[in-house]
């Protein structure tokens, strides 16, 4: 019953960073869904007794929770980033298309994937609906560190796929997902403040103007 609540909560948690109009009102909204992330992983690590998944939850803790969403709010405040997070939907619109697309993550998961028990097929859809939200709001919000955030929100619904359905991937894979998510950031942290030094502006939008 517990995982029901934890997975509804993240589910709205998600809902709640595409409706959001500010850079760190979405941080926020990214680090309470890692921290769901931490719970149903150390709720999983607790019912399976595996110790790798304890030592996950808290490196899940560390890094997603604490190190990673500081890091983000350092970097926009260093680069003096307009908080307004740049639009090309609004959130009524966008909140529409989210629904869209987790109707679409259910039909898709009860109509062709075949799941024998209904926690799982509800798990299943829920993550893919959670990866599809994290790519619109790589497609759908200008600035660059927004996509960051979209591409660890995306990362967090597969890894939230490989808890819940395989209880846990091999400790070894798990720890170098962690390596290359924390890699990634700084290096995107360090190209978005490259580009703000360079263009003034992290507004990828205006990218388009380098075009020939």
């Amino acid at each position: 019953m517990h995982n029901y609540i934890f997975l509804i909560s993240i589910l709205l948690v998600t809902y709640y960073m595409v409706i959001v109009k500010r850079l760190p009102a979405l941080i926020s909204g990214f680090r309470l869904q890692s921290f769901l992330l931490f719970l149903i992983t150390a709720s999983f690590a607790f019912y399976e007794k595996e110790a790798a998944l304890y030592i996950v939850a808290v490196l899940i803790l560390f890094l997603k929770v604490i190190l990673i969403p500081n890091f983000l709010k350092g970097i926009s405040r260093k680069i003096q980033v307009n908080e307004n997070l740049g639009l090309f939907l609004n959130p009524q619109l966008s909140i529409v298309v989210v629904l869209i697309l987790t109707y679409l993550s259910y039909l898709f998961t009860f109509k062709v994937m075949t799941f024998t028990d209904k926690m799982q097929s509800a798990t299943f859809a829920l993550t893919l609906c959670i990866v599809l939200t994290g790519l619109f709001i790589m497609i759908f919000r200008l600035k660059a560190i927004t996509q960051i955030v979209g591409l660890l929100v995306m990362e967090n619904g597969l890894f939230l796929l490989a808890v819940t359905m395989c209880k846990g991937m091999p400790f070894l894979v798990e720890m170098s997902i962690f390596l290359d998510v924390f890699i990634s950031v700084i290096i995107l942290g360090i190209f978005v403040y490259r580009i703000n030094a360079l263009f003034t502006h992290i507004d990828v939008n205006k990218l388009s103007n380098l075009r020939g």
